[in-house]
């Protein structure tokens, strides 16, 4: 797989599938110790295999690489999780 892409174990992509499906307002921490906010739309994934997170804020939509992302909270009122640690890193 591309870049050392390390593929989100089953049961944590499955979150990420929620709160695309309900379009969720996220709170997102990146590994990089990048923080936004932003609506959840599908993932994708590339012919590389690398899946990512589309995201829409303000700025507009963007790809975020699964693996480079730290956790989630959705903002959204009622959403069936809360912060989600996605991946390595400090909290």
């Amino acid at each position: 797989m591309g870049n050392g892409y390390q593929p989100l174990a089953c049961d944590l992509h499955d979150y990420l599938e929620i709160a695309c499906l309900h379009h969720y307002r996220l709170c997102i921490e990146l590994l990089d110790g990048g923080r936004l906010e932003a609506e959840a739309l599908p993932t994708q994934t590339a012919p590389s295999k690398e899946e990512f997170l589309v995201v829409r804020d303000q700025q507009g939509e963007q790809r975020l690489r699964l693996d480079r992302l730290l956790a989630i909270t959705p903002l959204t009122p009622g959403a069936s999780f809360s912060r989600v640690v996605l991946g390595r890193g400090q909290c």
